[in-house]
């Protein structure tokens, strides 16, 4: 019997490799019928992953038209255009943002992509709501300061707001990077991550003051288009229909407007300082898209619809400018 048990123990590789190939191809029969012994699924892409790309991808190419325009175009330099643009290059990075999150989340997955990537969509986002602030100040100065709004000191107003936007979206942006994350304590982590609970209530407490300060510039904005809408009416010997028409145009506008941007953002602002991490991730994913749709309503209402971009855009598409828009006069409804 020992030396049976030698011969066995001492046979051959071949002998041996033939008997791991069995065992091996018992094993994989015996797993096939075992349902807990499934192998190991291959990476699969989550539908919310590839809506959230395509938005961004939208988002850049909308905007990239805004910014190639404002910037070839010298005639644009007041500072309602720079204030859009920079609106649409805050928007375009924020699309950049979306498509290199969605690369680097199923081709080049590590900590410092997590960080980068959030940085720069927290970065850009941020610039891109204080944009919108800084639009909504700009209309209110060059309507309460009519006679003086073309002037140095609103060109170098705008500048100091612009560095101003843009130096605190860029802080914010730094802050995952510099480590104020949650990759080490994920009990910390907020709806996003890797960003922090209070870092994700701070920018959503900056967000519902931003918009309560829109809220009030937007009233006064009415009060001032209805009252030159009277003015002009009375000066120029207006049916009282014609004034009601034009001031129920303007305050309609800036209701679309104001309204357009709290029901995009408002939904996730919410959300994020009542959720964490332990919230379904579909939640999130439900709040943070109408969010990025706002970057794609963004151009349409601020950009496309401003009669001198329009121009600009039919001389680079046709050549030439339609008569519809060289013969149009700004009416007080144009807010």
């Amino acid at each position: 019997m020992n030396e049976d048990l030698k011969v066995n123990l001492s046979g051959s590789p071949r002998d041996s490799l033939e008997a791991g190939a069995v065992v091996e191809n018992v094993s994989a029969a015996v797993s096939s019928q075992v349902p807990g012994a499934e192998p190991d699924p291959e990476l699969v892409v989550n539908p919310w992953d590839i809506v959230l790309c395509t938005s961004g991808t939208l988002i850049s190419c909308e905007n990239a038209i805004v910014v190639l325009i404002i910037f070839h175009n010298p005639s644009l330099r007041a500072p309602m255009f720079l204030l859009i643009g920079s609106l649409a290059l805050a928007d375009l990075l924020a699309g950049i943002g979306l498509i290199i999150n969605f690369v680097f989340a199923y081709l080049l997955q590590s900590e410092a992509t997590k960080l980068v990537t959030i940085g720069l969509i927290v970065a850009s986002f941020s610039a891109s709501v204080c944009s919108l602030l800084a639009i909504t100040v700009d209309r209110y100065l060059s309507l309460y300061y009519a006679l003086t709004y073309h002037s140095e000191r609103t060109v170098t107003f705008t500048y100091a707001m612009l560095s101003m936007l843009w130096g605190t979206s860029i802080c914010l942006g730094l802050l995952p990077v510099l480590g104020w994350n949650c990759l080490r304590d994920e009990s910390t982590c907020s709806v996003v991550r890797p960003l922090t609970k209070n870092n994700a209530a701070i920018l959503s407490i900056s967000f519902l003051f931003m918009f309560a300060l829109m809220l009030q510039l937007y009233i006064q904005i009415c009060k001032i288009v209805m009252r030159h809408a009277h003015q002009i009416a009375l000066q120029h010997h207006f049916l009282a229909t014609s004034h009601y028409v034009t001031t129920q145009k303007g305050v309609s506008t800036l209701a679309i407007i104001l309204g357009t941007f709290a029901a995009c953002w408002m939904p996730f602002t919410l959300y994020s300082l009542i959720a964490d991490y332990t919230y379904p991730s579909i939640y999130t994913y439900a709040t943070l898209l109408p969010a990025t749709y706002n970057s794609i309503i963004n151009p349409v209402i601020y950009a496309f619809r401003n009669q001198e971009i329009q121009k600009a855009l039919c001389l680079i598409c046709c050549g030439c400018i339609p008569s519809s828009l060289s013969q149009r006069a700004r009416s007080p409804s144009d807010v």
